[in-house]
């Protein structure tokens, strides 16, 4: 019986290897496909793949014009998803997100009413300018993300599988924004840096969006395909030496653990979360890299994304001119060494 166990477990793992080089093969076809329309942002694209590989979603943190929105159109499109999007605006209503109840009155006059599904119910939602409506309608949004249903009238209504949201900010400090609670942030899988393109990017941004005929990315995935490649990335195997560096890395980066640097400069630091957030984007990681395996430098590549809007510096740190991404660049280099 001993044996037969052992032949199973041989057969699942060659099944995993099989199913994770097919998964390879798509993911390598997905980003030849975003780079047709999206040029440069590697890291801005890899981040935002990963997190949806991971089953979650991404915040997109970057000043208008820098193609988040084309980003998460691109993607939409790639990975066969059906997907909406909504302007966050101040006067955006809970309802504007999660739809109605309309009265209806049939040929007896009858009047009966009938749900009306809002934007929210779609696979891919972009959720532009997050910060700009009202904390009311942020937490529709939210609490969709996290329970991945809405209810309406006390009737719960399932979102479709999957669902990811990719929402983006506005750094600046505008007139106007209602900064995300730090418990709505922690909904984020990521939060994704956008910075302006290098030089070569933008010349070739200029020469090939301002003609007649503008390249479009085609469709690889769909829905269906896109679930077995998340179950798959949940079944990768990850080395201890890994899983102890996600620990060691999360909790170095709280008060109190400690580390000298972390209680000097962080007020609070990440949570659980953030370590789930690193098992599940370390193996997508890896697979979008090429790999089969995750490795140490998955989990130092991903510290950023995962764990800058997770913790806050001190009041001191702040005033000496640090920033979150300091802190975390020097956990990292510990680590290293």
């Amino acid at each position: 019986m001993g044996m037969m166990n052992a032949a199973e477990t041989d057969l699942d793992e060659k099944a995993i290897v099989a199913a994770a080089e097919s998964a390879l093969a798509d993911i390598a076809a997905v980003r030849t496909e975003v780079g047709k329309v999206i040029f440069g942002q590697e890291k801005v694209v890899e981040n935002t793949l990963i997190a949806v590989l991971s089953g979650g979603h991404a915040l997109l943190v970057g000043v208008p014009g820098l193609a988040k929105t084309k980003l998460v159109n691109t993607l939409g499109g790639v990975l066969g998803l059906d997907a909406n999007r909504i302007q966050f605006t101040p006067d955006l209503m809970p309802s504007d997100i999660l739809g109605s109840e309309v009265m209806d009155q049939d040929e007896n006059g009858r009047r009966s009413f009938r749900f009306v599904k809002g934007p929210v119910f779609a696979q891919l939602l972009m959720a532009d300018e997050i910060n700009r409506a009202s904390p009311r309608t942020q937490s529709a949004l939210l609490q969709s993300m996290q329970e991945y249903h809405v209810t309406v009238a006390g009737q719960r209504l399932d979102l479709p599988a999957p669902f990811h949201v990719l929402a983006t900010q506005n750094p600046l400090e505008q007139e106007g924004t209602y900064p995300l609670p730090e418990a709505q942030l922690d909904r984020f899988l990521m939060q994704v840096d956008v910075d302006y393109p290098d030089l070569a990017d933008e010349r070739r941004i200029l020469l090939e969006t301002t003609g007649l005929a503008e390249e479009q990315a085609g469709t690889v995935l769909n829905a269906g395909r896109l679930m077995e490649i998340q179950k798959l990335i949940r079944q990768m195997p990850v080395s201890d030496a890994v899983v102890d560096a996600i620990l060691s890395l999360v909790r170095s980066a709280r008060p109190g653990q400690g580390n000298a640097s972390t209680d000097k400069h962080v007020a609070w630091g990440p949570g659980p979360r953030a370590g789930q957030a690193l098992m599940l984007c370390a193996r997508a990681r890896a697979l979008y890299e090429g790999r089969l395996a995750p490795s140490l430098d998955d989990v130092h590549a991903l510290a950023e994304p995962v764990l800058q809007h997770r913790m806050a510096l001190t009041f001191a740190a702040r005033a000496e001119g640090m920033s979150v991404r300091d802190v975390i660049a020097g956990l990292v280099k510990q680590a290293r060494n």
